[in-house]
């Protein structure tokens, strides 16, 4: 008996889709709810897995675009029972990895992770031996060769700890000067000197990154685009963070992070300014009593904006919680298309990638987007005195059609005034 490996329906609106990694090769076994392959719409990725335990069959080739509905293989039931399963067979434990980190587009205080040392010979190859038994999707273990990369000391964070593609293009990033461990330094100099490459790589745009395309173009063609700047004293925010964070990670069970300072902020500034959280229809404005924020996530197959829904009636864990759900459907590509629907605002953070100033392009049909930065330490005049304070630049992008520079200025006048001081979030004065 076979049972056929269907593309699932992801919006009426969605007709096919990218086949973009198997997880298992043909012919291998599978076990029932296991990942099998991972699709990309213009909207999401989303993971599809087995309904039954049996043989795999691929029909359907990587980088393949199939309707939706499609079947792409089939997994061979008969006779499964008698024959050994993929765990099975693996008589040693993987290594279990550390507790993944904290996305870069949840907290802005976040450090960039120190890479490990090169092992001793003897612990390399201890880890070497145990490489063959890593599990690898066809695409990773490319990256890895040709990358020449221990795979033993790269973190997984997919579905059963599996290593991503997001997790070895981290590893490389944080690796020293994106060398990996198993080259030295020398060696790459001595390449660069003796073999210089004129190669021309073409790859075809994921839909994703299409659909992010058209988005922004139609973003700069479509609407009166303007940014104001301001810039925010982030030393009250520190520093009753700093006070509160330990009793608010063991009261909520999450940390505190900036976003949340933030997106109440902008919640309250809403409220006074309504044309900000309102959207241009024909000749129509349509106004929104409630606040949708969309908060923007890099990942490897593109940015993201999930909606965080009726903002003004959660609190700052509330907020938090929201976020790192989001961070890790997206991590396991279980991000929904209604997840990326709906939002009336949307808050960006460039500072996590080490951005000081940026203009932030309008997520239409919104009418405002508010750019965060990187926080640094600047001289700035307080009580006639010069001081040294943390500092962030701020930028809101708004649609002159609907929002006059006043308005945006107040806005965004308000947001500093929220965050510089934080007892007026919650005292909402």
């Amino acid at each position: 008996m076979s049972i056929d490996i269907k593309i699932p329906s992801v919006g009426e609106s969605v007709q096919e889709a990218v086949l973009a990694e198997w997880f298992k090769k043909d012919g291998e076994t599978i076990q029932k709810d296991e990942a099998l392959l991972v699709i990309e719409t213009d909207k999401v990725t989303l993971e599809v897995v087995a309904e039954a335990g049996g043989v795999l069959k691929i029909l359907i080739q990587e980088g393949e675009t199939v309707a939706i509905g499609a079947v792409v293989g089939q997994i061979e039931t008969e006779g499964v029972k008698e024959t050994p399963s993929v765990p099975e067979a693996k008589s040693e434990p993987a290594p279990e990895p550390p507790a993944p980190t904290e996305t870069k587009a949840v907290a802005l205080e976040e450090e960039p992770a120190i890479p490990k040392p090169a092992s001793s010979g003897k612990e390399a190859s201890v880890q070497k031996s145990t490489v063959d038994d890593i599990p690898l999707s066809p695409s990773v273990r490319r990256l890895v060769a040709e990358k020449n990369l221990d795979v033993s000391k790269i973190s997984g964070t997919g579905p059963g700890n599996r290593i991503s593609k997001g997790d070895v293009l981290l590893y490389l990033e944080e690796a020293p000067a994106g060398i990996p461990e198993k080259v030295s330094t020398q060696a790459c100099e001595e390449l660069s000197v003796t073999q210089v490459s004129e190669e021309v790589k073409r790859v075809k745009m994921s839909p994703i990154r299409k659909r992010i395309a058209e988005r922004l173009l139609e973003s700069k063609q479509s609407t009166a685009m303007l940014t104001t700047f301001n810039e925010i004293d982030m030393q009250q925010a520190m520093e009753m963070r700093t006070r509160y964070k330990e009793a608010f990670k063991k009261k909520h069970d999450v940390s505190l992070g900036f976003m949340s300072f933030f997106i109440k902020a902008c919640v309250e500034a809403l409220k006074e300014i309504p044309e900000i959280n309102a959207f241009v229809d024909g000749s129509d404005f349509v106004y929104h009593s409630y606040q949708h924020i969309g908060v923007a996530i890099g990942s490897d197959r593109g940015l993201v904006v999930p909606v965080v829904r009726h903002v003004e009636r959660l609190s700052f864990a509330g907020i938090e919680k929201a976020i790192i759900a989001y961070v890790k459907k997206i991590k396991e590509n279980r991000l929904e298309l209604a997840d990326l629907e709906g939002g009336t605002f949307t808050v960006s953070n460039g500072g996590v990638y080490g951005s000081l100033l940026s203009t932030p392009i309008l997520n239409t049909p919104q009418s405002g987007i508010l750019g965060m930065h990187k926080i640094e330490k600047r001289p700035v005049v307080v009580d006639d005195e010069i001081v040294v304070h943390p500092m962030m630049y701020v930028a809101l992008s708004y649609d002159h059609r609907i929002v006059d520079g006043k308005g945006a200025v107040t806005f965004l006048k308000r947001v500093k005034e929220f965050v510089e001081n934080p007892e007026r979030i919650v005292l909402e004065v």
